[in-house]
């Protein structure tokens, strides 16, 4: 892949003739380059791939939106292109297309990277002066940590809804920056996730239907203003992911639908082409020119922001021919595959770890017949985490169950390690688990208001304990207990309940905890990374398990209490001999509960538990969480009891 800077322009000829090539072989990497609007030593160029066209027009409020400035159809790439000085700076405009059909509609540059506010559509000629961005630090960094090493714990943001002011607007990324930032600090996380932030129409698709690839939605502020934001993440050792959708896009008939009027961006077979369930439309992920249309907008946002990773939406929509809700066919072999997205992903991800290695590539996706995480030449994907969706539905199954059921679905909680090695995953309980009326985390919990919190409570001690990355939505730190809505800001006024304001406190402080503990990320991706202690007391409804860093003496024992009975006398099989103490108490006065001090430190008896030679006893909270870390301990066993 050549590197181009990502402001750098297509101007002699022979650079026109390389990036119209390569955009044509599906190679163009930087085509933003080559199409969109540029400024041109007289004026501006612009260019727009219209290949079944039978004329193009600029126009705009610089010609009264009238059919004055014709484009020039260069005939091998079907790119139209007119260079003018009739624009200038800041002024609207789009294209109007003479469809195959003889159909005139006005269209989007799909190539913008600024549109005018919302209800309109039209794109802004908008200039952006080059940064001088002063985040080296974190940039050097980044390179040399893996993060497979390293704490990796996402806050996920939706930008226009996480706070709003008295009038009811959306607070835009510069004032996000002095607030958003400061808060996701004091809370702990290490990363923020943005629902997608590029230009679309509508708000009630939560940025999942796309316009503008290229586009900073002008909703949430200007592009400036979020590469200051990510800016000062960096300076303060926080790391931006960005949501992306490069399965399908909006079927809005002025965007890249049928750009044309034949299938352009889109498959050739109508089948294909159309999302039923989501009311899109499926780009062909085999074409040349779009792949190099999305992999050029998945670059330009890693460089032009400065963002540290990309979740690939709906993954499982690209790679499986029969996902959808529409009629569809086998492919050339007999089966569901979607070759075509297949490996459009694969070359997607090895172009994106050529240019940056660092940059964290992560899949939002649902089923287990891919190899979604590892290396492309071993066949798998080529990401680096998938969202682990089947871990989130039976732990929020379980969570919302009766304690007198749970101890027949226990193995709810525990079969997650079973297949934890499979991917490199993430722990997500996002935005798509508290709306359209799945209720929030916190009104899913079983019983009363003091339980619900206590349950919550427990649940992301065991989220936080488990092996994998973590995210969690916003709100749902506090225990919001009303839905989420797009269109709202979040409800702060909670955190005046002082059992909120608790719960924001005791997530803050396991967030720390987690950052400070070295094994809870320090082996993520080995099998050692976790030993389970028990996982077959039904009876008490209780799960006990350890997990390992890379050295002996640095491990934490984790016991989570699924039921309203408080367990005296609570035995717990321990490694090594000597004193343990508990470093958390999720029912301590401090974050909700009613105990008022952490149970004592614990000395061993040598009455062996299990695989154990040792063992701990005490007292284990009703719905309570207790990880227990070792204190004084001598680093030698017993010969292993050998196992029936």
């Amino acid at each position: 892949m050549s590197r181009r800077r990502t402001d750098e322009r297509v101007v002699t000829k022979q650079q026109v003739l390389t990036a119209e090539k390569d955009f044509l072989s599906g190679e163009n990497f930087y085509v933003q380059h080559f199409l969109g609007a540029h400024q041109a030593d007289d004026g501006y160029v612009f260019r727009v791939w219209a290949p079944n066209a039978q004329q193009v027009w600029l126009v705009g409020d610089f010609n009264q939106w009238t059919d004055t400035l014709p484009m020039n159809k260069r005939a091998e790439s079907g790119v139209w292109e007119i260079e003018t000085n009739q624009v200038k700076e800041g002024q609207l405009y789009k294209y109007k297309v003479k469809q195959a059909n003889g159909r005139e509609v006005l269209k989007i540059d799909p190539f913008a990277v600024h549109f005018e506010a919302r209800p309109g559509t039209a794109a802004v000629l908008h200039s952006i002066p080059q940064k001088k961005w002063r985040d080296g630090l974190w940039q050097g960094r980044k390179k040399r940590q893996k993060t497979f090493n390293r704490p990796l714990n996402i806050y996920e943001v939706h930008a226009s809804s996480w706070k709003h002011h008295e009038d009811g607007t959306p607070y835009r990324f510069s004032e996000l920056k002095d607030e958003l930032i400061p808060y996701v600090k004091k809370m702990g996380y290490t990363h923020i996730e943005f629902m997608p932030l590029m230009e679309h129409p509508l708000g009630t698709s939560w940025g999942y239907q796309l316009t503008g690839y290229f586009a900073l939605s002008s909703y949430y502020g200007t592009p400036e203003e979020f590469q200051d934001f990510v800016e000062a993440c960096h300076l303060e050792n926080i790391g931006v992911f960005v949501d992306w959708v490069p399965g399908h896009f909006c079927v809005n008939d002025d965007s890249l639908a049928y750009y044309d009027g034949t299938p352009t961006f889109e498959y050739m077979d109508e089948n294909r082409a159309k999302n039923v369930r989501w009311g899109a439309i499926n780009f062909d992920l085999g074409k040349p020119q779009v792949q190099s249309f999305l992999i050029s907008s998945a670059l330009f946002w890693i460089e032009f922001y400065h963002i540290d990773g990309i979740r690939v939406d709906a993954v499982s929509n690209m790679i499986y021919r029969d996902y959808d809700e529409g009629p569809w066919e086998p492919n050339h072999e007999g089966g569901n595959r979607n070759f075509e997205g297949y490996y459009f992903l694969q070359k997607l991800n090895s172009v994106i770890k050529l240019a940056h290695p660092a940059v964290v590539m992560i899949a939002e996706e649902s089923t287990s017949e891919t190899k979604i995480t590892g290396m492309v030449e071993e066949g798998a994907l080529g990401f680096d985490y998938k969202w682990n969706m089947g871990w989130m539905n039976d732990v929020l199954r379980f969570y919302e169950m009766d304690p007198i059921f749970r101890k027949d679905h226990l193995n709810l909680l525990s079969f997650s390690f079973m297949y934890r090695m499979q991917e490199n995953y993430i722990l997500p309980l996002s935005h798509d688990e508290v709306v359209h009326g799945k209720k929030s985390l916190m009104h899913k919990m079983w019983g009363d208001r003091y339980k619900q919190f206590s349950q919550l409570r427990n649940l992301y001690t065991y989220m936080m304990m488990h092996p994998g990355k973590k995210l969690l939505f916003m709100g749902s730190e506090w225990g919001q207990f009303l839905e989420w809505k797009y269109d709202h800001g979040l409800e702060w006024v909670d955190l005046n309940d002082t059992l909120n304001a608790k719960m924001q406190f005791f997530t803050q402080t396991l967030n720390e905890l987690y950052k400070e503990e070295r094994a809870l990320w320090e082996l993520d991706d080995q099998e050692d990374s976790l030993m389970v202690i028990d996982a077959d007391n039904l009876d008490e409804t209780t799960l006990t398990f350890l997990r390992q860093g890379k050295t002996k003496k640095d491990f934490l024992i984790v016991v989570v209490n699924l039921t309203p009975v408080e367990r005296h006398d609570f035995a717990i099989g321990v490694p090594y001999e000597g004193t343990y103490r508990e470093i958390l108490n999720t029912e301590r006065d401090v974050f909700g509960g009613t105990w008022v001090a952490n149970n004592q430190d614990c000395q061993t008896s040598n009455a062996p538990f299990k695989q154990y030679d040792y063992q701990i006893k005490t007292i284990l909270p009703a719905l309570g969480a207790l990880i227990i870390k070792p204190e004084k301990i001598k680093m030698t066993r017993k010969k292993a009891v050998k196992k029936a």
